[in-house]
């Protein structure tokens, strides 16, 4: 494969390989002890959320009441297990995204949905803040019709939201999950690991009307 810009996603054919050997993660959660991996219990929903770095998308969500487990990872593209070096090259497709394992009894989608648009800024492509490349797009991937409407519905309500706060447009990728390969042991719950480390968040300050929080 030649080089590829970090700026323009790869086809199919044009990206890496990968391998059959899935990467090796902890059993538990860092900081609730909770399993990265499945299977979970049936009463919960999960969903991938693409928000910029991974690190402090990844806190955001693990502190909320309701979350179960988070885990990091890569989802998108086509590259089997990827290392993040490989993501970070462009030559994956895959975004960085946050694995969050929900009871919907105590946390909603559309509650989940209202922080996923808040804390980071949908409008800037293949970016977020000073992290440039592919790997930083803002992305849904939904493992539930349900989810998919509800994320398409408050992309539209939260969309409108940022126009009249002079935003341009939302650029969020939002489809139905395909694969989600988990990122390295070091990645996993990173900021509770290295509490001073780089926390790339930082949204719009336009906030979700409340109205479409459900």
């Amino acid at each position: 494969m030649g080089l590829l810009s970090k700026s323009v996603l790869p086809t199919a054919e044009q990206a890496l390989e990968g391998r059959e050997e899935s990467m090796a993660v902890p059993d538990q959660h860092y900081v609730n002890h909770q399993p990265l991996r499945s299977p979970f219990p049936a009463r919960l929903s999960m969903i991938y959320l693409g928000l910029g770095c991974f690190w402090g998308a990844e806190r955001l969500f693990w502190q909320q009441q309701g979350v179960y487990t988070t885990a990091v990872g890569y989802a998108g593209g086509f590259t089997a297990n990827p290392t993040y070096e490989e993501v970070c090259s462009g030559g994956t497709g895959h975004a960085e995204v946050v694995l969050v394992v929900y009871d919907e009894q105590v946390i909603s989608t559309g509650e989940l949905l209202k922080l996923f648009w808040e804390s980071h800024d949908p409008t800037q492509g293949v970016q977020q803040g000073n992290d440039r490349g592919t790997q930083y797009r803002s992305a849904i991937y939904t493992t539930t019709d349900d989810q998919l409407v509800k994320a398409e519905e408050s992309k539209k309500n939260y969309g409108k939201a940022l126009n009249d706060g002079d935003y341009g447009s939302i650029t969020t990728e939002i489809r139905s999950a395909s694969e989600f390969y988990y990122a390295e042991s070091y990645h996993q719950q990173y900021l509770a690991k290295n509490p001073e480390g780089y926390c790339g968040l930082g949204g719009t300050g336009i906030c979700m009307p409340p109205s479409l929080n459900k």
